[in-house]
Formats: C-alpha cells, sequence, structure tokens
C-alpha cells in the first residue's frame, strides 16, 4: 500500500499544477476516501466560479481519473475529493 499523502505535480483539467492530497480508508465502506488541493490557479478558479464541478486529473505516470471540484480556496488553489483508490498508490 502506498502512502497516505502525496504532494507533487498533477494536471487537472488540462492544467499543470502542484497538489496536496491525503487519504483515509473508511472501514464501514470498505473503501478510501481522499481530498485535498491544487495550488493557486487562475485558470481553474475562474472554471469553477463558472461553475465547473467534476473533473480529470492525472499524477505523473498514472491514468486519468474523475475527480470531484469544489468552491476555490482563499489561497487560490480549488478542492479536489475522490473516493477508491487514490490515484497515487501504485
Amino acid at each position: 500500500m502506498g502512502d497516505l499523502e502525496y504532494r507533487g505535480p498533477a494536471t487537472l483539467q488540462g492544467v499543470a499544477v502542484e497538489v496536496r492530497l491525503s487519504a483515509r480508508f473508511e472501514p464501514l465502506e470498505g473503501r478510501f476516501r481522499w481530498a485535498g488541493r491544487t495550488g493557486p490557479s487562475r485558470s481553474l478558479h475562474d472554471q469553477v466560479t463558472a461553475g465547473l464541478r467534476s473533473a480529470t486529473l492525472a499524477l505523473p505516470g498514472g491514468p486519468p481519473i474523475s475527480v470531484r471540484v469544489s468552491e476555490p480556496d482563499p489561497w487560490g488553489g480549488v478542492r479536489l475529493s475522490g473516493a477508491g483508490t487514490p490515484p497515487w498508490f501504485s
């Protein structure tokens, strides 16, 4: 099993960003839930403000996956969340 945290490069909705993600196992559900945020990105901020709620996230060496996107944070990043195997587990 991989680390429960990932910090590093990613591509979200075609935009290169730095992300900070963490995961936790939910024993009652029998699966992982993970979440985090991107570093500041004006392009993503504008997309989310315009209504983007679902996006594609890709980490280096991994396949693209669907993630939920929510409101931009006060520092200009975008919040992300997903369920299932975290995308940085190998």
